[in-house]
């Protein structure tokens, strides 16, 4: 776990295991098409397919590996007296060409971004004269306002197994991409209790 202070909160970048992807894809291509498991009218994105994991799936295959790089992360951060951290939700995003995720927050007190699945050659610009920004597909974090010697946006391009873990109130967005392929990641949200 790598803590990254681009700004005021901190980001923390880490890797799931090949275990842990192999799983949450084999659950996702399983049940993608059920209709009532779709949880896309819960959130804020533009994209048709999004899918909640059910919490005994959860518990079973993902919390124990999650748990561990939460902890890392409030460790780094050295936050002390946690009496327990419990994952709120976990749902499955399953982006296509042209759709997006505008810029919104999260509840919970930490949410975090797993990438499973993503387009070779999401991120090039073939049709922009500039050919430097490379947006297609990646994830901006965004606190506060350009200022002298402040950034105010941090721009990440994902990469397959890729976990990033942030304070739920960090405004982010997923921009959209202009090939054909899937971009897929999960997304979940944690709640921490702390001692008294």
């Amino acid at each position: 776990m790598k803590n990254i202070r681009p700004f005021g909160p901190s980001i923390g970048k880490t890797k799931i295991s090949k275990k842990i992807l192999n799983i949450i894809n084999k659950e996702f291509d399983k049940k993608s098409s059920i209709r009532k498991i779709d949880y896309s009218s819960k959130l804020a994105s533009q994209i048709k397919n999004e899918v909640k994991i059910s919490n005994k799936f959860l518990t079973k295959f993902l919390e124990k590996e999650l748990l561990i790089k939460i902890k890392k992360f409030i460790s780094n951060e050295k936050i002390k007296n946690i009496k327990k951290i419990k994952i709120l939700n976990l749902w499955v995003v399953r982006q296509f060409k042209g759709e997006y995720n505008p810029i919104h927050y999260h509840n919970g007190d930490l949410s975090g971004v797993g990438y499973l699945k993503l387009p070779k050659g999401m991120t090039n610009n073939k049709n922009l004269k500039n050919k430097k920004l490379k947006t297609n597909g990646t994830i901006d974090f965004i606190n506060g306002q350009k200022a002298f010697l402040s950034n105010s946006i941090y721009n990440l391009r994902p990469k397959v197994r890729d976990l990033i873990i942030f304070p739920n109130y960090l405004m982010h967005t997923a921009y959209p991409f202009n090939i054909d392929g899937e971009r897929r990641s999960f997304s979940f949200n944690v709640k921490i209790y702390f001692k008294k």
